[in-house]
């Protein structure tokens, strides 16, 4: 379900404006016979984060944190597509890519509830602190003292 714009704690769904994005087209690799030699099917978007009006400061900050490994040095963010064999399936393909990209990286992320231990590992330590002081027990005993068997 899509977040409702105007509600409280909700955001509205940020868009990479197409008119911000640019397409290189090239040949694409693998099979296809003819078609791969001859025509340029595979796209590439490519849109620009540093310049994007589309961003608010934290925005753009948050998307440079997120898709650090993904933005060129120069602030280009890139997203391509070759896997249909016409060059306007590939097209939508790779904006719909970088749309999710950008989603992606934007969405808030969940705090981390701290959880208390759970019982097995409590009883498992108390298990192992008694065997532990019953070792000491025994070293601190006299050599000559009848030993107690040690569990391990």
């Amino acid at each position: 379900m899509a977040p409702r714009p105007g509600r409280a704690g909700h955001r509205a769904e940020r868009r990479v404006p197409l008119h911000e994005v640019e397409f290189r087209t090239s040949r694409s690799g693998g099979p296809g016979g003819q078609n791969v030699n001859k025509l340029e099917t595979r796209v590439e978007a490519r849109w620009n984060v540093v310049t994007s009006g589309a961003l608010t400061p934290t925005d753009r900050a948050r998307l440079r944190a997120a898709l650090k490994s993904r933005i060129t040095a120069d602030g280009w963010l890139r997203a391509a597509s070759q896997r249909f064999r016409e060059q306007a399936r590939n097209k939508a393909a790779a904006v719909a890519r970088l749309q999710a990209l950008v989603a992606g990286a934007l969405m808030p992320r969940k705090k981390r509830k701290a959880t208390g231990p759970t019982a097995g590992s409590v009883e498992e330590r108390i298990a192992a602190k008694k065997r532990r002081a019953r070792v000491k027990r025994w070293r601190s005993r006299d050599a000559a003292a009848p030993r107690e068997e040690i569990e391990t």
